[in-house]
């Protein structure tokens, strides 16, 4: 079995704090350009819906509470 020389002294790159952090700062920017923001349309149909979908969902459990203590009370 031939023996491999493993070359000694290679350079190690010394990692610091600040070169983490800037290197973080460097993948989040690079990450945001990536990002696709909604136009104001989307936002507004987006707004519209869950404002529809809150009323419906809080109309429907004010009646089912409605019928709940209609029925208890004609009970006791």
């Amino acid at each position: 079995m031939p023996w491999v020389r493993v070359p000694l002294g290679l350079p190690q790159k010394k990692v610091t704090y600040m070169g983490k952090f800037s290197t973080f700062i460097a993948n989040a920017r690079a990450e945001i350009h990536k990002v696709i923001f909604p136009t104001k349309v989307q936002v507004r149909q987006a707004f519209l819906a869950v404002i529809l979908v809150v009323t419906v969902i809080s109309i429907f459990l004010a009646l089912v509470d409605l019928m709940m203590s209609s029925i208890v009370s004609s009970v006791l």
